[in-house]
């Protein structure tokens, strides 16, 4: 797969955004969405929302483009832009905003083939000079790493991933962030490759400090990290067992049910079938363990609560009605195999808000809400309120290409 180039000239452009309606009624509380198609050709599988521009308003970043907000007319182009062909892969999976030299203008991070490498762009700022890249941990392994502020608000993001069979987070150092990063493992060397699926973190034992999440358990984070010590390994299948162990996507620690347990939140098999959330609770030895609750089915041909989609590869928590409680944005990825791979390749790629609705004793529910069944998930979805209207809206880069889906104030 080639390499983009180190610099490239930002280009200016004035695009005009194809805008639908979604065909999904909106749910009480819950928004209607307006669709705006940024880009129908296929540059990247994730996208983010971000201030570029310093103006106060989120831009649309996915692939070599980014989109002035808040109406996404005006489009740049940071790398030289060349579209993939939808049954091949693009070399760009994830994106994220920070500013990494300090300047007061947000830089671009971008994780690219699984298995190859994280770079990030050096915003030009005012200058209206090349985007500069700088290429900064290699190899990135797992098809669902993220950058975030693991260790806290206060600290620097790090980059979570697996790297050359191992489980860990890459750190930069803050005054020269285009140094090449250091990983810091935390499991001895396992059977983790590029493709392995399934990845998060949080505080899954409440003790204060983040834990990682990865298909097979979660590493407890020790209360001292001097000499990169090996994490404890807490085995628990958040996947399946057996063959159905092949992992989900994007995992999540959050009180579902409200008593006070972190709980875990995840898509079973990112190219098959099934979400669900994991109930903690304690064993008769006083250990943390898990109980599974289905919101989409394991099996192909069973629906619950009325759906039932494959491909979850994507997934982000959102507050869609306004209820105060995170619920779960997901969808199917479209051909993520091309248009014989997987399950139900050509099934219409749906985007789903699964509304947590929590009752007594402890108990929690989720119910399905349709966004919109043109759009779907790449392996990167991100909700955000980008409008300002107190709801969520949300971007997806996939192989139908990129689109901004806002939305629009609720009926009463």
């Amino acid at each position: 797969m080639p390499l983009r180039p180190a610099s490239c000239l930002l280009a200016c452009l004035v695009c005009s955004a194809a805008v639908t309606a979604s065909s999904a009624a909106p749910a009480a509380g819950v928004a209607a969405y307006r669709k705006v198609v940024l880009d129908e050709k296929f540059h990247a599988e994730g996208a983010t929302f971000g201030d570029l521009n310093n103006d106060g308003h989120a831009d649309a970043i996915a692939g070599p483009y980014w989109w002035e907000g808040p109406d996404f007319k005006v489009r740049h182009e940071y790398y030289p832009a060349v579209p993939w062909d939808p049954l091949r892969y693009s070399d760009n999976f994830f994106a994220f905003v920070h500013d990494f030299n300090g300047d007061g203008w947000n830089d671009l991070f971008i994780i690219g083939f699984p298995g190859v490498d994280a770079s990030w762009y050096l915003n030009p700022g005012k200058s209206g000079a090349g985007w500069r890249r700088n290429v900064v941990f290699f190899p990135v392994d797992n098809e669902s790493p993220t950058f975030a502020r693991f260790f806290g608000p206060a600290k620097p993001p790090v980059l979570l991933c697996m790297s050359r069979g191992r489980l860990g987070y890459a750190t930069f150092d803050p005054k020269n962030p285009a140094l090449p990063w250091v990983f810091h493992p935390v499991s001895p060397v396992g059977p983790y490759q590029r493709f392995t699926h399934g990845l998060g973190w949080g505080d899954v034992n409440a003790d204060g400090r983040n834990d990682l999440l990865e298909k097979d358990g979660w590493w407890e984070q020790p209360a001292d990290l001097k000499g990169d010590p090996e994490w404890k390994h807490h085995r628990f299948p958040f996947s399946g067992v057996g063959a159905a162990n092949r992992g989900g996507s994007q995992m999540y620690v959050y009180d579902v049910n409200a008593d006070g347990k972190p709980d875990v939140v995840a898509a079973l098999q990112a190219h098959n079938f099934g979400l669900a959330w994991f109930e903690q609770i304690t064993t008769a030895d006083g250990a943390i363990s898990f109980r599974e609750h289905l919101i989409t089915s394991r099996q192909e041909n069973e629906k619950l609560n009325g759906v039932q989609f494959g491909q979850p590869h994507a997934v982000d928590l959102a507050d869609f009605d306004g209820d105060g409680v995170l619920d779960i944005l997901t969808g199917k990825r479209w051909w993520a195999h091309g248009p014989t791979g997987d399950v139900q390749p050509n099934a219409a790629p749906v985007l789903y808000a699964f509304l947590l609705r929590r009752g007594p004793g402890g108990t929690a529910t989720y119910v399905p809400h349709l966004i919109d069944d043109t759009t779907g998930v790449g392996t990167q979805v991100v909700a955000a309120d980008v409008n300002r209207d107190g709801r969520p809206d949300i971007i997806v880069g996939n192989k139908r290409g990129t689109a901004v889906l806002l939305s629009q104030p609720a009926k009463p």
